[in-house]
C-alpha cells in the first residue's frame, strides 16, 4: 500500500484526525498539537497511507552557543501493522533531509536498551549506542 511522507507544520494539525493504533505514545491533544507545530525549530513528520497516519517522527533543531547545531530525534513510531516496510527509515531520513537544511552538523537519539527495533533501525545507519544517564524532572502544581 502506497505511504507518503508529509513534513507538517502550523495549520495541517487536520491531518492528525485519523491515525492507525499505537502511532504516538498516547492520545493527541490539540492544544499540545497546535504549540508544537507552530514552534519553527520542530517539525513533525507524517507517513501517511490511505488518509490513515501510520508513522510520524519528530525532530527539534538544538543550537549551542559553543558546539555545532545538532538534530535532536525527539520520537518516532509506527503502527505496528505497518512494520518492516521501510516506513521508520524514510521517516528517519526526512527528518535528517530538514536537519540538514536548517544547518545541523550532526543528529542524536536515545532509546531504551530493551528497543531491539530502535535500536537496529539506529546502528544500521553507522552508529553505535552510547551510555548515558537520565534524570527526569516533573515540575508538580505549587
Amino acid at each position: 500500500m502506497n505511504v507518503d511522507i508529509l513534513r507538517i507544520g502550523p495549520g495541517d494539525a487536520a491531518v492528525l484526525e485519523r491515525v492507525a493504533e499505537d502511532v504516538f505514545d498516547d492520545a493527541i491533544d490539540p492544544a499540545r498539537v497546535a504549540a508544537y507545530l507552530a514552534e519553527p525549530n520542530h517539525l513533525m513528520v507524517l507517513a501517511v497511507s490511505a488518509g490513515e497516519v501510520v508513522g510520524q517522527a519528530r525532530g527539534i533543531v538544538h543550537r549551542h552557543p559553543d558546539l555545532p547545531t545538532e538534530l535532536y530525534i525527539d520520537n518516532l513510531g509506527v503502527t505496528p501493522a505497518r512494520k518492516r516496510e521501510g516506513i521508520a527509515t524514510r521517516l528517519l531520513d526526512e527528518l535528517v533531509r530538514w536537519g540538514r537544511e536548517n544547518g545541523c552538523e550532526e543528529a542524536w537519539v536515545g532509546t531504551e536498551p530493551d528497543n531491539e527495533p530502535a535500536r537496529a533501525l539506529y546502528e544500521a545507519r553507522g552508529s553505535e549506542a552510547e551510555t548515558f544517564v537520565l534524570y527526569f524532572y516533573a515540575f508538580d502544581d505549587t
